[in-house]
């Protein structure tokens, strides 16, 4: 059986980050995402995507390993969270090929999914459900 990333809601996370003190939270949003829209406090930020050319980070498996002080798998769990969900999806995919095997992903991300006038944080996400954030 393949290890496969696990998903938690917004609030399960907020919860998993406190019960888990050693956990490792990624946000894996493009730097402006990050500084602008905004970020959960403690969120270490590794970019998955990001400007200028908008190519997979290629450091950031290595990044990832870091921010775990060596990245031996079961060191800590490591929760990812991006914009709606998508992105760090595919990234915890990365990590789990790569041999890290306790992965999380934030269902619905930071600004959750587009309502019908196509805006975001109406839905889902950890601000629409309430969860401290910052921004600069």
């Amino acid at each position: 059986m393949s290890e496969e990333v696990k998903t938690l809601s917004p609030k399960e996370t907020y919860k998993f980050i406190q019960e888990h003190p050693n956990a490792v939270f990624i946000d894996v949003r493009s730097h402006m995402e990050y500084l602008f829209v905004g970020h959960p406090p403690g969120a270490i930020h590794i970019p998955w995507i990001d400007e200028p050319d908008w190519k997979v980070n290629p450091n950031f498996i290595t990044l990832v390993r870091q921010a775990m002080l060596g990245g031996a798998s079961g060191a800590a769990p490591v929760v990812l969270i991006c914009r709606s969900g998508v992105r760090s999806l595919e990234a915890g995919r990365v990590l789990i090929k790569a041999g890290i095997k306790d992965v999380y992903n934030v269902a619905g991300g930071f600004e959750g999914a587009l309502d019908e006038h196509h805006h975001r944080s109406s839905k889902g996400g950890w601000r629409y459900h309430g969860l401290p954030w910052e921004q600069c």
